[in-house]
C-alpha cells in the first residue's frame, strides 16, 4: 500500500523538480573529497526496485555543485570518512538554492566514529551554507521513520550515534546526517559480498540499514504523503458520523 502510494507521488516529486520519468540516485563531489563507498549507491537501488514499486536508474550518478544538470537531482548523496574543503562563495550560493527549493541532501559520515574530521567539515559546510538553520536531531515521531518501514531508530554500519540530525527549511527536511555509515552497511563487491562487517547487530542491523536507506529515499519523494495518509481512516469515520 506504502509502496502504491509512494510511486504516484515519487513520479509527480520527480517531475516537478527535475523533469525526469526515472529517478537517480547521485553522489554530491565536493573539494574533491574521495567516495569511501564507491559501491553503495548502486546497491541502494537495487534495493528500492527489489523493495518497492520504484523503478529507478541502475548506475547512480556523480553530481557537482556548479554542474548545469544539480537541479535534475532530487536527491544527492554526500559520503566522506576525512575533512574536506569549504565550498566557494559561489557554490556556497548555489547549494543554498538547491536546498532552499526542494533539493534534499544525505550527508553520511564513513569516519567509524562521530566527531571527527569529516563531521567537522560538515558543520562548517553546514554553517556556510544554511546558516540560519542548526542541524537538531530527527524527532522520534517524525514521518521518516514511517514514509515505508515502520523504523524506530537509525542504523548503518556502525552505531556512532543513536540519532539522526536535519536541518529543516520551511518544515521540510533538507538536510539528512547520519554519523552511522548507512552506506558501508550497503556496499558490495562485484561478486554480490558485503564489503564491510556491520558492528555489533551483524546481519539485523544491516537489515535495518537497507530498511532507512528505503524510508530516506521515499520521504526525499514524497515528503509528507504519509503522515497525511496516517489521518484518512478518521477523516472518513467522521465523514460517515455525518449521515
Amino acid at each position: 500500500m506504502a509502496a502504491a502510494a509512494g510511486v504516484g507521488a515519487a513520479s509527480s516529486a520527480a517531475k516537478a523538480f527535475a523533469g525526469r520519468a526515472r529517478f537517480r540516485l547521485a553522489r554530491l563531489q565536493i573539494a574533491g573529497l574521495p567516495d569511501p563507498r564507491p559501491t553503495a549507491l548502486k546497491r541502494w537501488a537495487w534495493e528500492l526496485e527489489a523493495r518497492t514499486s520504484l523503478d529507478p536508474e541502475a548506475d547512480p550518478a556523480v553530481v557537482r555543485i556548479m554542474d548545469a544538470d544539480l537541479f535534475n537531482n532530487p536527491m544527492l548523496v554526500l559520503s566522506g570518512d576525512q575533512s574536506f574543503g569549504a565550498p566557494t562563495d559561489t557554490e556556497a550560493a548555489r547549494l543554498r538554492r538547491y536546498l532552499t527549493f526542494g533539493g534534499f541532501l544525505v550527508i553520511d559520515s564513513a569516519e567509524g566514529r562521530a566527531g571527527g574530521a569529516f563531521d567537522d567539515s560538515v558543520r562548517k559546510l553546514l554553517a556556510r551554507v544554511l546558516p540560519t538553520d542548526l542541524p537538531k536531531r530527527v524527532a522520534d515521531d517524525h514521518v521518516l521513520w514511517k514514509t515505508f518501514y515502520l523504523l524506530h531508530a537509525p542504523a548503518g554500519r556502525i552505531m556512532a550515534a543513536p540519532y539522526l540530525e536535519a536541518v529543516e527549511r520551511d518544515k521540510r527536511i533538507a538536510v539528512l546526517y547520519s554519523q552511522n555509515d548507512l552506506c558501508g552497511a550497503l556496499a558490495r563487491d562485484g561478486f554480490g559480498r558485503y564489503e564491510h562487517e556491520v558492528i555489533p547487530g551483524g546481519d539485523t542491523q544491516r537489515e535495518y540499514a537497507h530498511r532507512l536507506a528505503v524510508n530516506i529515499t521515499m520521504y526525499a519523494l514524497c515528503l509528507d504523503y504519509k503522515e497525511e495518509q496516517a489521518h484518512i481512516e478518521f477523516i472518513l469515520r467522521s465523514r460517515r458520523s455525518r449521515f
